[in-house]
């Protein structure tokens, strides 16, 4: 007798008919003090002709909790950043079907910044169904295996323990204490440390369970195509950053006609 699969289901989502375009962006780590990104993603958001976008991660630099909006911040408050982020996601979700997939700066957006936003949350992975073919979607920071200290702290920050500690501290510890990592990363990124790449095993293997060919993920800031073999790819996304010497803002573009990119500067 065959056993049942212990393996999680992996999510599906099928594209209604009228889809014909479907655009994915990721990384673009949007913060107050880079307003050339921030301008460039609101103008990207107001102008797509996709008929849905799939924000596939680290849409935020930081993401400390959903009280950093609206009504949950303290009283006589000053419309804060993240206040304009969700005014520019939820004026595109009135004309467009938007996605949002948590990457590791913005994991802990929760269903209150979804409702705000008119923006549905994916789970990671999920299988898109679009034009007769199976894509799988992820941030890509799962199958990072070679970096072992960032899957045991992946690990330690996506326990459902671990999240209601944090989200219990006061809204400005939270906010010291994501300045804090971010001064972490700055310092490292500055050393010339490296980072570890998708794990090709990890991505087949991801693929074979989904049945599907291709895989579209951001999180290694290293835009490129990579033949796992087998018939099987995957095609990893642009960061974003406009302030750069070189600046980079680019959408990758589904259609009947398969993958473009489209460099937005």
């Amino acid at each position: 007798m065959k056993l049942p699969s212990t393996e999680p289901r992996i999510a599906e989502l099928a594209a209604p008919p009228s889809w014909a375009t479907v655009d994915f962006i990721s990384d673009l780590h949007l913060q107050a003090s880079d307003v050339a990104t921030f301008a460039a993603w609101q103008h990207y958001m107001e102008s797509t002709p996709a008929d849905a976008v799939f924000i596939l991660g680290d849409l935020f630099e930081v993401w400390v909790g959903d009280d950093a909006v609206g009504d949950k911040r303290p009283a006589g408050a000053d419309s804060s950043f993240e206040d304009h982020c969700v005014h520019v996601l939820g004026q595109t979700a009135g004309r467009l079907a938007l996605f949002f997939m948590h990457g590791n700066r913005d994991f802990l957006v929760g269903p209150r910044l979804m409702g705000l936003c008119n923006t549905t949350l994916l789970a990671d992975p999920t299988v898109l169904g679009f034009n007769g073919q199976r894509w799988l979607l992820s941030h890509g920071d799962a199958m990072c295996l070679g970096d072992v200290d960032y899957m045991q702290f992946r690990r330690q920050v996506r326990s459902s323990a671990w999240q209601r500690a944090f989200l219990a501290k006061p809204l400005a510890e939270r906010q010291a204490i994501a300045r804090g990592l971010r001064e972490q990363s700055e310092a490292r990124k500055k050393s010339g440390a490296t980072y570890a790449d998708v794990d090709s095993g990890a991505a087949l293997g991801q693929l074979q369970a989904a049945n599907a060919q291709i895989l579209i993920h951001g999180h290694t800031h290293q835009p490129a195509v990579h033949d796992l073999g087998h018939g099987h790819s995957r095609v990893v996304l642009s960061d974003w950053d406009a302030a750069a010497a070189v600046p980079r803002a680019e959408v990758l573009r589904l259609t009947a006609g398969g993958l473009r990119r489209i460099a937005l500067l």
